[in-house]
This record gives C-alpha cells, sequence and structure tokens, in this order.
C-alpha cells in the first residue's frame, strides 16, 4: 500500500491532544488511502499518557471513526495505516528520555527523512528542540512543523525562531498557516496568474476595494486563558487575515518557486500602511461579544463564559481598514473582518471592481454597476463572478439583472470531498516543499505591523466595543465602511 512520496519518519509531538486527533491523524490516514504515502514511512506518536502502544492505535482508531464520514472508513486500509503507528510516553521536558527517539529513528529503513512536528502549546518549542540538539538526533536533512502563533509579538517571535535555528536550518523549517493549504487559497495563485482576464484587471485601475470576512459562529470553546492573552488580533489576524491579504496582493512572482512567491508576499508586508494614533478611530474596530443567541440556543457573553477569569478588554471581534502603500494598490482599501460568535461560520474574500466610466442604462439600477468576484473558503470552497445582464421578457425592456457564473469545486470536479488543508500540507513536508510554509521574515514583518498597531491601541485607549452573539460584530464596524459610501457583503 503506497507507492507516493518521500519516506519519512514523522515524529508527533503531543499525538494524543485535540490538533493531532482531530486534524493530523485524519489527514494522514487519507493520504494513506489515496496511497500518497512511502511503503516505508512511519509514524512515532509521543505523548505524556502511559498508554501500551496497542491501547494508543486502539485510541487513534476510535478517534478517527468519530472524525471521518463513514465512506472513507475502509477496515482494512485503517488496519494497514495503524501498523505505521508507534506509540512512546514521553515527559517533553525529559532530556535524559530523548535519545530513544533516535533509537527508533535507526530502527527503520535508515534512508527515512525524520520530521518533527510540534502539536504542541508554542511553550514547548523552545525546551523540545534544545532537548533534541542535545540528544544529537538533528542533522541538516531533519525537518520541524510549528504551528501558529509563532510568539506573541515580535520579540517573543524572534526568540523561538532563534530557538529552533540552533537546531534546524531554516529551509527545513515549516511553519504551518493551515489557511494556505485550502483548495481555494491555492487556487489565488492559478487565478490570478493564469488567467489574464484578471491578471490585466488586478490593480487600482480596475479595483475599487477588497472585503476579507473570516466568520466563526462559536465562542472561545473552553480556551479563554488562551484567548485572553492573544485576542483576535494576534490570533487571526497576524497570520490567517495577512497571508491571506499578501496573496491577493502580492505582484506576480518570477516563478512558482517557494521563495520567489515569499519574496512577493514580504513585499506586501513592507508596503503596509501604518495605523497610526491619529487613524486608529477611522480604521478600526475592536470588539467583545455579550450574551445572546447562536443557532436559535441562548449563549453565554465572553466574560460570563465558564472558564472567563474576570474582567478584560481582549477583543474577539475585530474591523480594520487596511492601505497598501505601492503603485498597484495606491486608494485601494482593504476591509478586513473576523470574529467569535458571528451570525454564521464563513470565510471569504469580495473582490469589488470599479464600474464602467460611462454608464446608460437606467438610472435607478446604476448601484448594480459594479461587477464583483467572491471567492468562498468555507464552506462550500468555490468561486463565484457576479456579472450584469439584461433582464429576460418582452415587457422588460433594458433592465438588468444581476447573476453570478459560479464555480463550486466539489460540483465541478465530480468530488465527494476536497481533501483537508492538512493533508497537502503533511504531503508537502514530506516531499520537502516549503512553498504553502511561511518564511521567518514574514512572521516577523507581520508581527512588526501587529505590534505597532496594539501599542496604537493602548494609547488610543481603544478599548472593544460591546457586541450580541450571533450579530455581525459592533454596529461601530458597519459605520466604519459606511463612511466611504460602502457596505460588508453579507449575501450568503
Amino acid at each position: 500500500m503506497g507507492s507516493g512520496g518521500q519516506a519519512c519518519d514523522l515524529v508527533m509531538f503531543g499525538a494524543m491532544g485535540d490538533l493531532a486527533l482531530k486534524k493530523l491523524f485524519p489527514a494522514l490516514y487519507q493520504l494513506h488511502r489515496a496511497e500518497l504515502l512511502s511503503d516505508d514511512s512511519r509514524i512515532l506518536a509521543l505523548a505524556r499518557r502511559d498508554y501500551e502502544p496497542d491501547e494508543a492505535r486502539r485510541h487513534i482508531r476510535e478517534s478517527l471513526a468519530g472524525q471521518l464520514h463513514e465512506s472513507s472508513l475502509e477496515p482494512e486500509v485503517l488496519d494497514g495505516f495503524l501498523a505505521r503507528v508507534s506509540y512512546l510516553k514521553l515527559d517533553f521536558t525529559d532530556a535524559p528520555a530523548y535519545p530513544e527517539l533516535g533509537d527508533w529513528h535507526r530502527q527503520g529503513p535508515g534512508t527515512n527523512t525524520l520530521v518533527f512536528y510540534y502539536a504542541t502549546p508554542p511553550g514547548l518549542y523552545g525546551r523540545i528542540t534544545a532537548n533534541l540538539f542535545s540528544a544529537g538526533i538533528c542533522d541538516d536533512h531533519t525537518r520541524v512543523v510549528v504551528e501558529k502563533p509563532i510568539g506573541h509579538d515580535l520579540a517573543s517571535s524572534r526568540e523561538l525562531n532563534d530557538q529552533l535555528a540552533r537546531a534546524f536550518l531554516e529551509e527545513n523549517i515549516y511553519r504551518i498557516d493551515h489557511y494556505l493549504g485550502k483548495e481555494t487559497v491555492q487556487n489565488l495563485i492559478a487565478l490570478r496568474f493564469a488567467n489574464n482576464l484578471f491578471a490585466s484587471q488586478w490593480d487600482q485601475n480596475h479595483i475599487s476595494h477588497v472585503e476579507i470576512t473570516v466568520a466563526e459562529s462559536v465562542g472561545v470553546e473552553g480556551r479563554w486563558s488562551y484567548f485572553n492573552s492573544a485576542g483576535q488580533l494576534r490570533d487571526m489576524v497576524q497570520s490567517h487575515l495577512l497571508q491571506l491579504l499578501c496573496l491577493l496582493a502580492m505582484d506576480p512572482p518570477s516563478d512558482l518557486s517557494p521563495d520567489s512567491i515569499r519574496d512577493e508576499k514580504v513585499k506586501v508586508l513592507k508596503a503596509l500602511s501604518p495605523l497610526t494614533p491619529e487613524r486608529i478611530s477611522s480604521h478600526l474596530v475592536r470588539g467583545q461579544y455579550t450574551a445572546g443567541t447562536a443557532e436559535g440556543i441562548p449563549v453565554p457573553g465572553y466574560l460570563e463564559e465558564e472558564d472567563a477569569e474576570g474582567p478584560s478588554h481582549t477583543e474577539t471581534f475585530i474591523a480594520l481598514k487596511v492601505e497598501i502603500e505601492n503603485w498597484r494598490w495606491a486608494g485601494v482599501p482593504f476591509y478586513i473582518r473576523t470574529g467569535k460568535r458571528l451570525p454564521e461560520k464563513r470565510s471569504e474574500v469580495i473582490v469589488h471592481f470599479k464600474p464602467a466610466p460611462h454608464y446608460i442604462f437606467d438610472p435607478d439600477q446604476k448601484h448594480l454597476a459594479n461587477n464583483k468576484l467572491i471567492i468562498r473558503l468555507q464552506p462550500d470552497e468555490g468561486m463565484a463572478l457576479q456579472i450584469l445582464t439584461k433582464d429576460q421578457g418582452l415587457s422588460r425592456g433594458m433592465r438588468l439583472r444581476q447573476g453570478p457564473l459560479e464555480l463550486t469545486f466539489a460540483e465541478a470536479f465530480a468530488t465527494d470531498r476536497i481533501p483537508d488543508a492538512y493533508e497537502r500540507l503533511l504531503l508537502e513536508v514530506m516531499k520537502g516543499n516549503q512553498y504553502l510554509f511561511v518564511r521567518r521574515d514574514e512572521v516577523e514583518f507581520a508581527w512588526r505591523w501587529v505590534d505597532q498597531l496594539l501599542a496604537n491601541c493602548e494609547e488610543c485607549g481603544a478599548h472593544p466595543k460591546r457586541y450580541a452573539a450571533g450579530t455581525w460584530g459592533p454596529v461601530a464596524s458597519i459605520a466604519m465602511i459606511t463612511r466611504d459610501n460602502r457596505s460588508w457583503y453579507e449575501d450568503a
């Protein structure tokens, strides 16, 4: 079974945690099922629980049964996948125990690339890395995968990156932002640079403004303490939303090599206009949810969550008006919003094109005159281009109607499911391909901009405004975009 990519020994720290059980093991199973894992690839699950190997595999089996669609669970395939999995109880802070990892690797084929995956809290990254280095396990070919957040500000980000750099080469450090593995996000590159229809229109001459919305219907889900120290700006804007912004705004790369793409993304981060104290009131809205309803069920406010620890000025919603100071985007605002306890789970980009220079149709329909490109990341990944056509009928004259040219990936490509982002990301790690991952300077330029924004918020005393759970955030976020004679796109 499996003739796919490069043979790897994948060592997973935190293998019994939510990330591993809900995302990593299902993704690895799907890769195995699709025969994209080499026959010799192996998995070592590390956790602090006192499991026998068979007991750990049974726990993983039960978790997969709860996570995957029934049509994906094939007993023989599942048995074959679990045969790849070994288990070792390990205290991640216990340096003398680490040589066992090297022993396990040496017992394998001997040609497998060693990959470490830190599915742990970021606070453990430095200790784990130091222990691996002191045990002499890492060499110039060893890879490591780390999850966000990469620090909580620029200084801590640099410290964490320095710790990783002591044991691993930069080319072997894979900083995951799972949004970059989504099918639609990948299609942004194809859409922009393979279609001259869009490539020739993708600038301030033809685009009036862009919206990016990442909405969550859930609250903090038992993570109050972590979230309260981060907030939506650190947790979502610094990583996912700025990465999306970079892919939307970057200039064409010279080729599809990892560094060509990432060089262009860094140029966007460098060109972000700072939100100075004078601009905070007109370019930023912070919010915090209060009690309300979610899908018809009463839910508590942020400060009343079960694990809440007292008063807080942490934002659970943020809306930003972001400007990019370069030739391509001069005068084009990017409106960004993300929040928890919003009416629905939805991630999408709306590109608003400028209307034709001279309008000749009914004046009362002039508001329809600009085309929109709608890029859906979730749910129902796909794209739609809103265009204008003549309304049908003999009595309607030259009345216009708006309708979509739509591409829904699952329907267009006759597939029952779209691969999860982690499937693509794990596969690229095993291939040694960095283009879906974030380079150190990307992380640090993003933190530099966010740190300045947070400092200016403190200086201005820009505390979160309240919004009821189940609504689209504070009224001030509507006012922010209305001042520019625009409105948020909320046509589900």
